[in-house]
């Protein structure tokens, strides 16, 4: 049977507990943790709260959703007030007003307050009140001694409650509350970091900012293992499952739940059933994604935009030559989508931020929209043809070597930039892309690369490298006497700190398997799984 259990995701839950503890030392760091849907953020927080345990610190986990302010206001102070008693040894209900009484008992002075907002609140005031019941957590300190640790899962939904100002307000409130911790949790990560650089950036009580990433290839294959322990699933197919998923914890999970059902030769099946039938887990999910869409502005706009994306026409000035719109409508319709974190932008290029979502617009959506017919019997055929197919253009492309597959990318580049972590990099077009060897010892095979104005001399490696490797590559290079030269070297290995520094001082780019499979993705090749 499938395990479904929380996997791995060590450092984002320490970094947790070092914040959650340096409270009662008098040290308060808010913490902001964001993220790709299906990332696993409420999983991580979820798996901390069950795991910590502590009487001197009370959570107060609340789901922000678009809601009248007084439900809001009272889930705060039933789930403030349950954690508060859940010590007391007393059988607890969900019920506020059987809270509130049980609580007066020990906190009388701030039950009193709640009081005092719970008759606020029917009558249907508000503004006030939203600083009112956050400063409950001061009082019960007051009164107690306990931290409160309140946590806001998709906070920016906060301006749903029809609060004026709502940031403009909390933030005041966060220089003054050094007992209480707040931990603001959001997947909307283009509107969260604008919140958080302009309505929440203070010089005390600012947030610190924890991104969740999906599983690196060893973790998402380690899940597999694990999850799949007792299931036949050749290599070749998991590789292959870590890249169709990009890693992400739960779309690896539906589909394992999905396998353990059937034997491996099922795969197609299953994805049949999770994509393509309408009764399917993630066709559903996708399909209610999709409307918010077709119900918006400009709907045909946006919709046109994401289906050239998903299909690999992701520059934007391709974009907007096949739609047939001016560069300044389509800007306006990316910057929608990109608050939205539909899509992403690097450089020149966008990308759909979930590739499964990209997978079922280009493979089932779009071609349910251009098919002449409604033989559904025959779309299913086709939809399993072009996952099997999938499959195995990704076992091919897994068996032939690096190098080779990047010469292929880099004769697909024509002078577009794009973002590699923090820098741009023009993506020249080569006039010459061939095969270099190499002298130095870990790095015997290269490539040079050579356009009208620059020269590329690209170094491979899957070992360790040290400081005298990346010093017998920069002298390699020497042996090029071309102005505008670019050293790179492709690692599929972590870089320790030492090499990376000589790296840097040698004016030397290192790309590892994260880097180029970014290029592998917006080119819309298949990943390296290493």
């Amino acid at each position: 049977m499938v395990q479904d259990t929380f996997f791995d995701r060590t450092q984002y839950l320490e970094l947790l507990e070092k914040r959650v503890r340096a409270l009662k030392d008098g040290y308060r760091q808010n913490l902001a943790v964001i993220g790709n849907d299906q990332a696993g953020k409420t999983s991580i927080i979820c798996d901390f709260l069950k795991k910590f345990q502590d009487n001197r610190f009370i959570p107060v986990y609340l789901e922000v959703r678009p809601e009248p302010f007084a439900s809001f206001s009272r889930r705060f102070i039933a789930v403030l007030l349950y954690s508060f008693l859940q010590n007391s040894e007393m059988p607890l209900k969900e019920d506020i007003d059987f809270l509130v009484n049980k609580a007066s008992g020990f906190i009388p002075r701030s039950v009193e307050k709640i009081r005092y907002i719970l008759a606020q609140l029917n009558k249907n005031r508000k503004d006030p009140l939203f600083c009112e019941l956050l400063s409950l957590c001061e009082a019960i300190y007051q009164e107690t001694g306990k931290f409160c640790v309140v946590i806001f899962d998709e906070f920016t939904n906060l301006e749903a409650l029809g609060i004026k100002k709502p940031y403009a307000e909390w933030s005041k409130l966060l220089i003054q509350q050094k007992n209480t911790l707040y931990i603001i949790v959001s997947s909307r990560q283009y509107k969260a970091r604008a919140i958080l650089a302009k309505d929440l950036s203070l010089l005390f009580g600012n947030f610190e900012v924890m991104t969740v990433e999906p599983f690196d290839i060893k973790t998402a294959e380690q899940f597999l293992e694990h999850t799949l322990a007792g299931y036949c699933l050749d290599r070749p197919l998991k590789d292959f499952l870590v890249h169709f998923t990009g890693g992400y914890p739960f779309y690896l999970q539906v589909i394992c739940d999905a396998l353990s059902k059937f034997d491996q030769s099922y795969l197609t099946y299953v994805m049949e059933d999770l994509l393509f039938s309408p009764q399917g887990s993630l066709h559903q999910k996708f399909s209610t994604r999709l409307k918010q869409f077709q119900d918006a502005a400009h709907s045909q706009d946006l919709l046109a935009i994401l289906y050239c994306v998903a299909s690999g026409h992701n520059k934007i000035r391709d974009i907007a030559h096949l739609s047939r719109k001016t560069r300044k409508e389509i800007d306006a319709r990316i910057n929608y989508l990109l608050e939205l974190d539909t899509i992403s932008r690097s450089a020149d290029f966008l990308k759909i931020s979930d590739r499964v979502f990209g997978f079922w617009l280009k493979f089932v959506h779009q071609e349910q929209l251009q098919s002449l017919t409604f033989d559904a019997k025959n779309q299913k055929a086709m939809f399993r043809q072009k996952i099997e197919a999938m499959v195995q253009e990704f076992v091919q492309q897994a068996k032939r070597p690096v190098s080779e597959r990047m010469m292929e990318l880099l004769r697909l580049f024509e002078d577009d930039q794009v973002q590699i972590e923090r820098k741009k990099v023009r993506l020249s077009h080569f006039r010459e892309v061939k095969s270099l060897e190499l002298n130095a010892r870990a790095l015997r095979e290269g490539l040079i690369c050579r356009s009208q104005e620059s020269l590329w001399i690209i170094a491979f490696t899957s070992g360790l490298l040290n400081e005298e490797d990346i010093a017998a590559f920069a002298k390699e290079c020497k042996k090029y006497r071309h102005k505008l030269q670019k050293k790179i070297i492709v690692t599929l290995n972590d870089i320790d700190a030492n090499s990376r520094l000589r790296a840097l001082e040698e004016k030397i780019t290192t790309w590892d398997i994260n880097n180029i499979n970014q290029l592998f993705d917006l080119y819309s090749k298949p990943r390296v799984i290493a």
